[in-house]
């Protein structure tokens, strides 16, 4: 295996990273729920490699936005969508909803949906900024096993299969965002994590 380069999370390391993620390459970045493995979600040869470095093809990939304004842009944006994403992001809820442009099959999977959030973490949203607004945001581990909270973690799973890993300490959350699916009336949660449905029912009765 190759050694790949950790830099901890400076701004410069990140500037380096949203090179690397505008040139096609991968990087392993922290969140505030777990470790990402990140690439340009719009070029198909990056999303395919991060697949294989993942060892995932069953599964769509979810996006982190660097903003609101980002994620509308790609999503479409019910009364619901809005009313939840005003409450609640930046912070670790992934919301399912209608894609408004075309992504590479691989994010996909032929849907018409998208799993999207703005993460609450700087250096997340840094990196998603610098790299043009967005990267696929799945968890740094081969298929099937743990998540990582640290980037020696994930390094000891992929580190030889990416191109950088920043390393901003444990992840203060440790585990998944929750996925709340608001593509029809009826908001579902598809993936129970930190925020709780309480919370989410609150901010639409709001």
């Amino acid at each position: 295996m190759r050694h790949t380069k950790i830099l901890k999370a400076s701004e410069k390391a990140v500037a380096e990273a949203a090179d690397i993620i505008r040139r096609g390459g991968l990087v392993i970045y922290p969140t505030e729920t777990l470790y990402g493995l990140g690439c340009d979600p719009f070029n198909p040869s990056a999303v395919e490699r991060l697949i294989k470095t993942k060892g995932r093809e069953d599964k769509p990939l979810p996006i982190a936005a660097s903003s609101l304004g980002k994620a509308r842009q790609v999503a479409q944006f019910t009364s619901q969508a809005e009313k939840v994403a005003m409450g609640l992001w930046p912070g670790p809820l992934m919301l399912i909803l209608k894609i408004r442009v075309p992504f590479p099959n691989g994010v996909t999977l032929g849907s018409d949906t998208i799993g999207i959030r703005v993460p609450n973490q700087p250096v997340a949203l840094r990196l998603a900024e610098l790299s043009g607004g967005y990267l696929v945001s799945t968890s740094a581990n081969k298929s099937g096993a743990k998540p990582p909270r640290e980037a020696q973690q994930a390094e000891a799973q992929i580190g030889g299969e990416v191109d950088l890993i920043l390393d901003d300490g444990p992840c203060p959350i440790g585990y998944s965002s929750t996925i709340l699916e608001l593509t029809s009336k009826e908001p579902k949660i598809l993936r129970e994590g930190p925020v709780t449905l309480e919370q989410i029912t609150k901010i639409l009765r709001s």
